[in-house]
């Protein structure tokens, strides 16, 4: 977290949606953002809601959503529609997906692009950052800025990486690889970053 601060980028758990021509791609994942973001900002109980839209531009909801007032909020509303329901007979609840038959199959994530946060903790040697490169790039993988912070008491090093956009399966087969290596102590942190 500290070295992705000192980057310009703050954590956040996003659940992401978009179409791609006919397919849908949706993840749930930790993710670096810009710190200037606006969802970046939030924080505690508030949870947000980023749309980037065509004709309306881009459009942020903003409020509570964790929290034991929210949570018992939202317990209480289904409970309540539950209740109608059995009195009525009737299914009442409708469901908010808009059907979009353009839509032919979701993406699996292994084919889904994002550009990458890593880090690597390393043996502090000659020949390191050649093999860690080296493997990236037969995965057909580009580095876009590197950072080696120097050894202090213990002899493993952090090597912090962002890559360019990469198809998500290239990236984890080079990161199996990556880790078979004589010179990683640790299994690489890898983590998505959405330039919104």
């Amino acid at each position: 977290i500290i070295y992705a601060r000192e980057l310009g980028y703050q954590i956040k758990l996003l659940a992401i949606a978009q179409k791609e021509g006919f397919e849908l791609e949706l993840r749930v994942h930790p993710t670096l953002i810009p710190q200037g973001h606006l969802l970046a900002q939030v924080r505690g109980i508030n949870n947000a809601i980023y749309v980037s839209a065509d004709l309306v531009g881009d459009l942020l909801f903003f409020g509570p959503g964790a929290g034991k007032v929210a949570a018992a909020s939202a317990v209480v509303s289904d409970l309540q529609d539950a209740v109608l329901d059995l009195q009525s007979g009737l299914f009442r609840r409708k469901f908010t997906a808009i059907e979009d038959k353009s839509i032919k199959r979701l993406r699996s994530i292994d084919q889904t692009y994002c550009r990458y946060y890593i880090r690597f903790m390393v043996i502090d040697k000659p020949g390191v950052l050649a093999a860690i490169s080296g493997v990236l790039a037969k995965f057909d993988i580009s580095i876009a800025s590197v950072t080696q912070k120097e050894r202090k008491r213990s002899k493993a090093v952090p090597i912090v990486m962002i890559i360019h956009e990469v198809k998500e399966k290239n990236l984890r087969q080079a990161l199996i690889k990556i880790e078979s290596l004589k010179v990683i102590k640790e299994s690489p942190v890898a983590i998505r970053i959405e330039q919104i």
